[in-house]
């Protein structure tokens, strides 16, 4: 049995860290490391990987998180997705495992692009288009995601990231710190059962927290758009990454995945937020595009201290 090609790798790098992503598979990160060779998000090995969920992190569009059922009313029409979870879900858009066309690539910067045209079985019923931008510079590297209507009716449009940060460090737990005072009750299939309510102590990452071995699934809201992992300790050297994002990014979903990584995942809306906002639940920020019209932002990741 023949084995498949090499999946493409293209390679970005600046003095602090070296970027790899794979543009035939949604155009998902593969690794991120420090200059020194030390991992900022979760180590993958290339030939380990089938599908994004795989990567170190990938984008979520035309919509992010889960859609309850596959289904939701908007303008007053039932609207019918394939499920692609095993408990019938629509999860995490569909842009994730199909190619991107690389627009532009330099030592240091890169731009895909995807238009859902080029491809019958997209499971949305609306045109889009969509790039994501990769640059680093400094000690940053900047994520910029654009989403565009590309249909003649109006759509629901949603967008996210998800990175898995590697969590240990010379095996060391770091502190969690973010400001979001509200979270969402959620069912076992951790979808929102309603609007935010306020972070109960153990949900408050306020005060940096040790996630230790807390098991996490939680969207938060009214957050502020920095997000801190440090694993500074006396004995140690100081050590943090950071990462902020644009206000259209107006949730944080924290996830503590089976392999030890954090998933750090900043996203414009809730989980299902299509079907909360077609029963008038407020705050949930579910986006309405008209054509030709686009949403975008920013998501940067920082590195602080010796790495």
């Amino acid at each position: 049995m023949s084995q498949p090609p090499p999946r493409r790798i293209e390679t970005i790098s600046s003095a602090a860290m070296t970027l790899e992503v794979l543009p035939e598979l949604g155009a998902s990160v593969l690794n991120l490391r420090a200059a020194s060779g030390r991992p900022v998000l979760r180590p993958v090995a290339v030939e380990d990987v089938q599908t994004s969920s795989q990567c170190a992190s990938f984008v979520l569009l035309p919509y992010s998180n889960r859609i309850r059922d596959a289904r939701f009313t908007f303008e007053g029409q039932a609207v019918q997705l394939q499920p692609n979870t095993r408990d019938g879900l629509a999860q995490h858009g569909d842009v994730r495992n199909r190619p991107w066309t690389v627009l532009r690539a330099s030592d240091s910067h890169l731009i895909c692009t995807f238009d859902s045209r080029d491809f019958a079985d997209m499971n949305w019923p609306w045109a889009f288009t969509a790039q994501v931008e990769y640059r680093l510079h400094g000690l940053h590297l900047d994520t910029t995601v654009t989403l565009t209507n590309a249909d003649l009716r109006d759509m629901p449009a949603g967008m996210g990231l998800h990175p898995y940060f590697e969590r240990l460090q010379d095996g060391t737990d770091p502190t969690l710190t973010f400001d979001a005072p509200l979270t969402y009750d959620t069912d076992g299939r951790s979808l929102a059962l309603g609007g935010a309510r306020e972070v109960r102590p153990q949900e408050d990452y306020r005060t940096p927290t040790r996630t230790g071995t807390r098991q996490i699934d939680r969207t938060f809201t009214a957050w502020d758009g920095i997000v801190r992992l440090d694993w500074s300790a006396e004995g140690r050297p100081a050590r943090a990454v950071v990462q902020t994002a644009d206000n259209v990014y107006s949730h944080l979903v924290v996830f503590t995945a089976p392999d030890g990584s954090l998933a750090l995942e900043p996203v414009s809306h809730a989980t299902d937020a299509f079907n909360l906002a077609a029963q008038g639940v407020a705050g949930v920020d579910l986006r309405v595009l008209t054509p030709g019209q686009s949403l975008a932002g920013t998501a940067r990741v920082t590195l602080e201290g010796q790495w």
